[in-house]
């Protein structure tokens, strides 16, 4: 194996970090918000992160299929800038940008109508129902940005210039934890509306930033796979549903775990109402180190994809292991933090003694579990740059249904309780690491054959 310093000398920790720090910059803005949301919440009223836990959950499990649809067209473009296909790029991102919005449409209708179907199918009390729903209802035109929000990134992103999304995010987070902070609170002679405040902000900052991110695209000559006002115009649909159908298994992968995590809120939910707010605050932490993981991660996809393109493995192995060992540095500093000052760091979103020292174990197993969670984000999106999108999907499946049992048994039938659901979460994410690596190799063995 290659050495971190041989590794920094082909190049690909320069290429890696500017195309991942600016998307980890704007991923690490928007969840520091969602953080400072949560800890608004949970000062104003301990139940409101129970219910923002209930709410999300399901939210985020049908906005997060809009973003992964677009994975497809990532893929496609990305080994198109490889092979030097510029009509392939016009194809591909013209057809992303014009029908990448029909699905959204539907989504928000659902959320503004049907919300109150799913969170009695989760079990939420009839306590957290009006709060769960009065966010929801408020939440739901963000649905209609989802499908320009998750072209604008795959096209920053195979462009190889992802500064924008830096802008857009420090503009777009600013924005809702001021918003946030005059209508929960009730400040500058606005009305006290708690939840809903929390939701109402969200979306005029999300509308706010969907504004400018538009701008600072329509008008930066730098991006190479911008597609013509012309593509975009005659694009058909062929093009986008070959992408979609790519992006289609990572997009079910996305769900699949938003399904595991759900089917562990409705857990949570039968042990006490206070227990989903306590996945909730860990959840808020151990995001923060997510979403470092999944911008490298990104980066990966789009690197290994290019290498992908012009069948350079030796390229395609040194950005994977690249990116692995930048994330365990974080996960390092991480996990020493959560060692130090595990009170200090759930004191900050909430001020119940018996919930800072409940959840200090907690804390302890999500950093543990960084180990393997941020190799599946890494290893998967080299997976997935190699152009199977298959894979990493059907991993899911079974990770979900693994850490579904995991979780019933423990909580079920050990009466573990909380702490039953964190071990199957850590359970899980260890064993499709390995299962995952081992796909990974057969891939580089296979493209070293194929080479020679």
């Amino acid at each position: 194996m290659k050495s971190f310093a041989e590794i920094k000398r082909e190049g690909y920790l320069k290429r890696l970090l500017l195309l991942s720090v600016p998307i980890v910059l704007s991923n690490l803005i928007s969840q520091l918000q969602m953080v400072i949301d949560r800890i608004f919440l949970g000062n104003y009223n301990d139940l409101y992160l129970s219910a923002l836990g209930n709410a999300t959950t399901p939210m985020w499990t049908t906005m997060s299929f809009c973003f992964s649809l677009a994975t497809g067209a990532s893929i496609l473009v990305s080994q198109a800038v490889g092979a030097q296909d510029n009509d392939k790029i016009e194809e591909y991102m013209g057809a992303l940008v014009k029908w990448n919005n029909v699905l959204p449409v539907f989504l928000f209708f659902f959320w503004l109508f049907g919300g109150e179907i799913v969170f009695r199918l989760m079990g939420v009390s009839e306590n957290l129902m009006p709060m769960c729903l009065s966010y929801s209802r408020y939440y739901a035109p963000v649905f209609l940005l989802a499908g320009v929000g998750g072209s604008l990134v795959a096209l920053l992103q195979t462009s190889n210039y992802t500064v924008p999304l830096v802008i857009y995010g420090i503009v777009r987070s600013g924005l809702n934890v001021v918003l946030d902070w005059v209508l929960i609170f009730g400040k500058l002679g606005f009305p006290e509306l708690g939840i809903k405040g929390a939701a109402i902000g969200t979306a005029i900052a999300e509308y706010g930033g969907a504004i400018l991110g538009v701008l600072l695209v329509v008008f930066n000559g730098k991006l190479k796979t911008k597609p013509s006002l012309h593509a975009i115009w005659h694009a058909k649909l062929k093009p986008y549903l070959i992408s979609a159908k790519l992006g289609l298994n990572t997009a079910l992968e996305d769900f699949a775990w938003n399904i595991g995590n759900l089917v562990l809120i409705v857990i949570l939910n039968t042990i006490s109402e206070k227990a989903a707010g306590i996945y909730s605050i860990i959840f808020s932490i151990e995001i923060l180190a997510v979403v470092f993981v999944g911008g490298v991660g990104g980066g990966t996809m789009t690197l290994t994809s290019e290498s992908t393109g012009k069948k350079d493995v030796r390229q395609y192995r040194g950005i994977t292991r690249c990116a692995y060992g930048v994330c365990l540095v974080v996960i390092a500093v991480m996990l020493t933090a959560c060692i130090l000052a595990p009170e200090q760091i759930i004191g900050m979103f909430t001020n119940d003694n018996e919930t800072i020292t409940t959840s200090t174990i907690f804390l302890l197993l999500m950093s543990i579990n960084l180990f393997a969670k941020s190799g599946n984000i890494i290893v998967g999106n080299a997976i997935r740059g190699s152009g199977n999108t298959r894979w990493m999907f059907c991993t899911q499946i079974f990770g979900t249904c693994f850490v579904i049992s995991l979780g019933c048994l423990f909580v079920f039938v050990f009466k573990l309780g909380i702490l039953g659901v964190f071990l199957a979460v850590l359970l899980d994410e260890f064993v499709r690491i390995l299962i995952n690596l081992w796909k990974y190799y057969r891939i580089v063995g296979r493209a070293i054959r194929d080479s020679h």
